[in-house]
């Protein structure tokens, strides 16, 4: 799932007449990046939740096919934050599967990550339902979020909510369906609290990403972002 859903208040007026996904770095837009990459790493059907203006997002991405996947969509008619969007597209990511779990990635984000690299995490969530919630990747902290989110225990690979040295949540993560089940439907839930809770409970693995990664939060990173992506050419 691709979490395409926020206002992007800080990219304006970039996003007054655009959704914050389709805004272009390089030679195309920031979602088209993670449709590729995903499509490479050989996942097929991807789900996009949006909001605002997405009618414009279905537009330029159509059912994915031009990208080597299966696109559908989970249109919110109020922004629901991340957990009440995942939630609310849950029907379409399991297919009434109990035990699917999935990948989610923030759709403003820009990660050079191999997502077929977190196919085991998946297989292996899939076949021990009980061990854990959910998977985080984590990224060095950058200069706009110096203090970090979450710690990680290299030993167990378990997510802690304090340590020696804390990193950030890159927005890439892998969950169970479950962990999503006191969502109510249409509710607006975000996602930080229940992760939160579930790392008490010693419920959530992770890893570390120390590659390229990018969140793409105001022009000037955009900017920065693109002169990146325009020199790698």
């Amino acid at each position: 799932m691709i979490l395409a859903a926020g206002r992007g208040e800080r990219m304006r007026p970039l996003t007054d007449l655009l959704p914050k996904p389709l805004l272009r770095v390089g030679n195309q837009s920031l979602i088209e990046y993670h449709l590729k990459n995903l499509a490479r790493a050989g996942f097929v059907k991807i789900v996009i939740n949006h909001a605002y203006l997405g009618e414009m997002i279905e537009s330029a991405l159509g059912d994915g096919e031009r990208y080597g996947v299966n696109i559908h969509y989970s249109p919110e008619s109020l922004v629901l934050e991340t957990a009440g969007g995942i939630a609310n597209a849950l029907p379409l990511l399991t297919d009434g599967w109990i035990n699917q779990p999935f990948l989610t990635i923030n759709a403003d984000i820009y990660c050079d990550l191999d997502f077929a690299k977190l196919v085991p995490v998946l297989q292996y969530m899939q076949s021990n339902p009980e061990k854990y919630l959910a998977h985080l990747v984590l990224v060095d902290n950058p200069g706009h979020h110096v203090e970090g989110d979450f710690a990680l225990d290299s030993d167990s690979g378990q997510i802690l909510l304090a340590g020696r040295r804390k990193l950030t949540f890159s927005g890439i993560g892998v969950y169970q369906p479950w962990f999503f089940n006191n969502v109510k439907p249409n509710m607006a839930v975000k996602l930080a609290p229940l992760l939160r809770e579930a790392i008490e409970m010693k419920k959530i693995s992770g890893e570390y990403f120390n590659d390229m990664w990018f969140d793409v939060g105001t022009p000037e990173r955009l900017s920065q972002l693109d002169a990146q992506l325009i020199s790698q050419l």
